[in-house]
């Protein structure tokens, strides 16, 4: 509202009244009855309260918690990083020497390579650069040849 409708504002209103609605009655039902054991008939308890009032019953034993289970000093996810830990150094060790290993097999295959070209090659060349008459080849004397029709005739 404006400032200038408060002082009017008294007579413009309109009462409400709220009428609360009534709840239905609870229905009781009766408490279900526990069987006894036949040797065993529980205490019956008798309790003042402060206003003067007893109150009888029957005492309830607490119910006792589950016993709770040790937990060990190290946790189990600790216990896993750890390990996790130690068999990724032993992979990585495992790994820098398998590098190790294939890059050495690597030279060494290459070296024989090498070395066998290097031996078949001078082979090659002492055969080719030999300057020996005889070679132990045969040797054919071609006479008088006559060509017919590209046919050769001797």
């Amino acid at each position: 509202m404006y400032p200038e409708n408060l002082r009017h504002a008294p007579a413009q209103r309109a009462v409400e009244v709220h009428h609360p609605t009534p709840l239905p009655p609870a229905v009781v039902h009766p408490a279900p009855v526990v069987p006894a054991q036949p040797g065993h008939v529980p205490a019956v308890a008798s309790i003042v309260l402060p206003d003067g009032r007893i109150v009888t019953g029957y005492a309830v034993e607490p119910a006792r918690p589950e016993p709770v289970a040790v937990k060990p000093a190290v946790s189990r996810t600790a216990v896993n990083v750890a390990l996790g830990g130690v068999g990724f150094l032993a992979v990585c060790g495992g790994l820098l020497l398998l590098t190790s290993f294939i890059a050495a097999l690597t030279a060494f295959v290459s070296q024989l390579i090498i070395l066998a070209a290097v031996i078949f090659g001078g082979w090659i060349a002492v055969q080719v650069l030999s300057t020996s008459g005889d070679r132990g080849g045969t040797t054919v004397n071609i006479r008088r040849a006559v060509f017919k029709r590209n046919h050769f005739h001797s």
